[in-house]
Formats: C-alpha cells, structure tokens, sequence
C-alpha cells in the first residue's frame, strides 16, 4: 500500500470515528439489543421462487441483519454467515431523523433490520424497513468492490477480511468443515470411539519429524508438541478401547510449502484385529463416500485435472511403482545398496553413508514417483528401515505392511499394521536413537512407557493418518494449503 493510500484510507478512519463519536454522544454506541430471527439463505430457498403479489398475501415479516456491502439506490445489500439479502429504506414511512442516519452510514457497518418480506422489480427478495438500528459501526473502510482484498500474503494476514469480501473462500472453509463433520460422523457410524490425547508430551513420538520444543516452569522440564498422537492412541488400544480416533492438531518444525504447515490437522484411527488391507478398504469406501456427500459425484475436479473416486483405488508396492515410472530400471537396479547409489548419484540424489537399501528406494520413490501419482492410489509395502512403527511383513522382513494414499501427486493418507511385538519396537527404537545421535533430527526417541505398554499386550491393530488439510485442497480445487489454513503461520509484518 503506498503513501497516498495509506492517507486516504487515514482520513476515512478518521471520518468514521468522527461519526462514531457522535454515535457514543448519544449513548447509542454498539447496541445488543436486535435479535435476527432468519438468515439470508433461508429467505432466498423458502420465497426466492414467490412472485410479488405471493409475498403481498403471505405478508411475511423477517429480522435480518449483517453487513452493508452495497448501496444500490434505496435499497441497502446485507452479508450475513449465510448469504445476501436487501433492505429497503422506506424513506415514506421511516422517521426522518432515522432516515438522516441511515444515510450517514458506512459500507461495512452492521445493522439490525424488521420488516416485510418484498419482491423488487428486478426480482430481488428485499426486507421493507419498519426498524432498523446500527449494531456496529465499521472503523475501516473495506477493500474496493471490483478488485477486493487481492494481494495474497494480505489475504492470509487478514483473513477476517478476506472472508468478508470473497464469497469462494468461505465457501472453501464451509467445505472444510463439512469434510471433518462427515469424517467424524463416517468412524462413529462405524463404532469408532472418538477421544482426546496430549499435545503436550515428554517424549515426542508417533512420526520421524523434528518437534518444537518448550519448557514447563513448575516443573522446570522440556516439553515437546506432539508430532502425532499415534503412540498414545495405541495405549488406548493396549487398554481395551479397541477402535479409537482423534482429529488432532500437529505441529512439526519444519519449512514451509505450498503443502508444509509447522501446525495442521490431522484424523488419526486406530482399529484393533484388522490389518492395512482393513484401512484401505475403510479409506477407500470413506472417501468415495465424502466425495459424493460433498458434490453428489464420485469426480473431483482439482487444478484443471479430473479425479475418479468412483473406480477401484490402483494398489501397487514402492517397488513395482518406481519400476513403473522409471522403465530404464530394473530389479538388479534396485537390489544393493551399491547398486542404488549408483541410481542416486544419476539422479543427483544426496546420500548419507549410513543409508540401507530401504532409504535409498524411498529416495528415489520420492523424487521420481511421487508426485506423478494422479489418480487415487495406494502405494505399499514400505521398507522395513523408513517405517519404525509398522509391522514386519511376514513372508519379506524387509518390508513392513504399510501403505500410502496418493491423489494429483499429494499424500494425503499413510496407515499400516502396528508393530505389537514389544521387543522388535524396542530394538527399532533402539536403532532410532543411533540415527538422532549421528545428527538426524526427526529420528524417533526412546519412549520406554510405550515398550512397557506393549508388553502388557497390543492386539493385532491397524492405524492410519488422513491429512485433514491436504484432503481440503483437493476437494476445493486449492493449489496451497494456506488457501484452506484460517490464519496459516507467516512471518510477522
């Protein structure tokens, strides 16, 4: 914003505080007194098809209220959480000192309005103004109508003004939430008990990420937020609760991207006797589920691209997808660590010296298959080295029976068969330990509460993570996941 705007949108503040002072003179200042018994929408569905003389019969009187967003002509147009609806000054009938007022107002105050239901020439549904107060008066001016709050970084830093002026945003978070709601409602309906766990823990565990850190005074101790709640969830399962979920926040330090947020929200769940196989089948039903609750249709357009959720999910191993992708390999490409460090330095793929086969496939998954994952798709069998908590597959140790859910490029989901077995998660983390003294950052800790609990007795058990934000993106067509974060983390003006 540059000088001469920053003045004039100065000597508009000024004027309106001018006016509110007026206002306070006569004690009239901020009232909470109007009670709205309708919102917009409701109006627009139930007498949006009504002809005029149909509204003069019905003689329907409402009280809405909202924020003035325009002046057209004697008609004032009112914003509510819902929609638009009109209201006519009756400049006939109004007070005249009432009148003087109205006219004095500002586009972005909030009013109270009674009054009968009408039908404009235009065949606009109007409120006929019978009373009507000033409930908040507007100290800034809002963004000019055409162009509104365009410039992006402004947009996130003042959201509430972003919602105020562009209808397609609060559309996004209204999905947002109904997307939530639905999942909630999907894993209750199925017998899944919803809980809570802590956020603020002493050992940070449930994911390889490096945490924040934070101290407590009275019991001058470190404590960390979670990464995940995973390993408390499995607690629950060890005591008895045997299909558990919570939608959680998370928070890792870590950069920031167009897909990366230091804090976001995830659904974790966790079913007892079932395995990944189980989750798939659950995620895959879930989410063709969602997609037609939200839009009536099992496709979802997402950056000029379709998506088909109504078609069996495509399933294939981390080994089949980059042989897949890259047809130059082959099995003996991909069977040494030797021979995959040759596939890393093509690839010009850095390496650490302590590498094992396991993390060097996942490399080179992540740079050449990743992100071409289109359609929806599970990717499986995960190595054994990049998974601490996942079980060993039976017939191939060096896999576990993990998965991955890929949609346009983007994971949205990673579950696996939990490690119940007490003495192989204690030698994982074991190694763990090794890794974050050798300088790795995001490598796990010991959490010998959590091997104890494992020795009482974890039943054969399933979990799974859904990224609750990048699911959002996809289904509002939003290329960030700012666009679908409220008040997404930013550096401070």
């Amino acid at each position: 914003m540059n000088d001469e705007t920053n003045q004039d949108e100065n000597k508009l503040i000024a004027l309106r505080r001018e006016k509110l002072s007026q206002i306070r003179n006569k004690g009239a200042a901020f009232p909470n007194h109007f009670r709205r018994n309708v919102l917009a929408s409701e109006l627009q569905t139930r007498y949006g098809d009504k002809t005029k003389e149909e509204l003069v019969e019905l003689n329907r009187h409402a009280s809405v209220a909202g924020r003035i967003m325009a002046r057209r002509g004697p008609f004032l147009v009112l914003q509510d959480m819902s929609g638009r609806i009109q209201a006519y000054i009756d400049r006939k009938n109004l007070d005249k000192a009432l009148v003087k007022e109205i006219d004095h107002w500002d586009i972005g105050d909030i009013i109270g309005v009674s009054g009968e239901l009408h039908k404009s020439g235009k065949g606009d549904l109007y409120v006929k103004m019978e009373t009507v107060v000033l409930l908040t008066k507007s100290l800034r001016p809002l963004p000019e109508k055409f162009h509104g709050l365009t410039d992006q970084e402004q947009r996130y830093r003042m959201r509430y003004v972003d919602l105020i002026m562009n209808q397609h945003v609060r559309e996004t978070f209204t999905i947002r939430s109904r997307i939530v709601a639905f999942m909630r409602n999907y894993l209750t309906e199925n017998g899944f008990l919803e809980v809570e766990t802590p956020m603020m823990q002493t050992i940070p565990g449930g994911a390889t990420a490096k945490p924040f850190v934070t101290h407590h005074n009275a019991l001058d101790m470190e404590l960390y937020l979670r990464v995940a709640p995973e390993l408390f969830l499995k607690r629950l399962v060890v005591g008895g609760f045997e299909k558990v979920f919570e939608i959680n926040r998370n928070f890792r330090n870590e950069g920031l991207s167009t897909r990366h947020n230091p804090e976001f929200t995830m659904l974790e769940f966790y079913e007892a006797y079932a395995d990944y196989h189980v989750l798939m089948d659950r995620t895959e039903d879930m989410l063709r589920k969602l997609a037609h609750s939200l839009f009536g249709s099992y496709k979802i357009d997402y950056q000029g691209s379709q998506y088909d959720f109504e078609q069996p999910f495509a399933r294939m191993s981390v080994k089949e997808s980059v042989l897949k992708l890259n047809p130059d390999l082959n099995e003996e490409n991909l069977a040494t660590v030797e021979s995959l460090r040759k596939v890393c330095d093509t690839l010009e793929i850095p390496c650490e010296n302590s590498w094992g086969t396991g993390k060097l496939l996942i490399e080179v998954f992540e740079k050449t298959v990743e992100d071409r994952l289109d359609q929806p798709t599970f990717i499986t069998e995960y190595p054994t080295e990049v998974s601490p908590l996942a079980r060993r597959n039976d017939e191939n140790p060096e896999v576990t029976d993990r998965f991955e859910f890929f949609v346009a490029g983007k994971e949205i989901a990673n579950g696996f068969s939990e490690l119940n077995d007490a003495e192989d998660q204690a030698a994982r983390f074991q190694h763990q330990v090794v890794q974050k003294d050798s300088g790795d950052e995001e490598a796990m800790h010991y959490d010998a509460d959590y091997i104890r609990a494992l020795e009482y007795g974890l039943p054969p058990t399933a979990g799974e993570g859904i990224g609750i934000d990048r699911l959002v993106m996809l289904f509002t067509d939003s290329a960030s996941i700012r666009d679908v974060l409220l008040f997404p983390h930013m550096r401070p003006e």
